[in-house]
């Protein structure tokens, strides 16, 4: 008989292999857990390689747009002799690109350039900051001192008001269209007053300030009469500000009248007939027929397109990371 044939017995029974041991609870869990942690760190680690991605894209995409459609500052090296133009478009405020800061480099680069004959100033913006405007106005001055053979003129556009109004009379000669909304000479501080309103609903106003008129312009608020009579000397000292510069800039060629610095805006024609404006033209046609040059070459700096992507996506990748690496029942709000 072979040995082999049989199994060894204990008992009379044949030996069975011990069944494998059944995790416990603890340890099930341990292992799900692991396994989601797993899954969810290359769900994520897929998510920024997209988003990395994208934002690549969409940078270099920016840069092909800047290059093709330009920033302005035109290059005096190639250029040959020509009429520089900056352009000063819309709402003027330290954050627009008609700020103080775009405008005076505009300025700055476009006087500087030997090729230049002539600088025009081409507006289309119905006012904004004072305080823009006068730094604006003030630069002018400067540059037509400091280069005192290249002439430079206002072109109005739509509008040139108000604030807009305010830098235009700094230049050599303003120009506009018979249809221009020109002048608005004059200040203003608006706001709303909601007391009553909330006196009906049964609001109260909590406001707490140190200083008796540090809450003066709060609009949830009353004014009393003298903080009425403060603002208006604050507007009335801008205001003469503004008359300052206007009679500085136009001269002898301004007709005063009752209405000429009431605030009011008049069309190009009737500017014209004022002194407030000194004839008809669009930038070509006074490149054309006062400056005697055709070529145009736009100095204007505007806001970079990629600068400002890189700063938004910057901001959203910090903002993805802090998500990522916080625990998963916090929320970023």
């Amino acid at each position: 008989m072979n040995p082999n044939d049989h199994e060894p017995t204990f008992g009379g029974a044949p030996a069975q292999p011990p069944a494998p041991s059944q995790p416990s609870a603890w340890e099930r869990s341990v292992l799900e857990r692991l396994v989601m942690d797993i899954v969810a760190e290359r769900r994520r680690s897929r998510r920024w390689s997209v988003f990395f991605r994208l934002c690549v894209l969409a940078l270099v995409l920016a840069a092909v747009a800047a290059a093709w459609h330009g920033g302005g500052g035109g290059s005096a090296a190639t250029t040959g002799p020509h009429v520089a133009v900056v352009e000063l478009q819309g709402e003027m405020s330290s954050t627009s690109n008609a700020s103080a800061d775009n405008i005076d480099a505009s300025l700055r680069d476009a006087f500087a350039s030997p090729q230049t004959r002539a600088v025009i100033l081409s507006i289309n913006s119905p006012g904004g900051s004072p305080v823009q405007a006068s730094r604006i106005n003030a630069e002018i001055w400067r540059l037509r001192a400091l280069h005192k053979n290249i002439p430079v003129y206002a072109v109005c556009d739509e509008a040139c008001a108000s604030a807009a109004y305010y830098v235009a009379v700094a230049t050599d000669r303003i120009y506009v269209n018979p249809a221009s909304l020109v002048g608005s000479i004059g200040v203003l501080m608006n706001g709303f007053d909601f007391s009553g309103l909330m006196g009906k609903l049964g609001i109260t106003r909590r406001l707490l300030t140190a200083g008796s008129n540090k809450g003066f312009m709060d609009p949830f608020s009353p004014m009393t009469p003298e903080q009425k009579q403060y603002a208006l000397g604050m507007l009335e000292q801008i205001h003469q500000q503004f008359i300052a510069a206007v009679k500085r800039g136009r001269g002898a060629r301004l007709k005063v009248d009752d209405q000429t610095f009431s605030g009011l805006v008049w069309t190009g024609e009737s500017a014209v007939q004022q002194g407030l404006a000194d004839g008809y033209g669009d930038t070509r046609s006074v490149a054309r027929d006062v400056v005697h040059e055709s070529h145009l070459v736009d100095y204007t700096r505007r806001e970079n397109v990629v600068d400002r992507l890189a700063q938004r996506f910057g901001a959203a990748i910090g903002m993805g990371a802090a998500r990522e690496a916080l625990p998963a029942d916090w929320s970023l709000r």
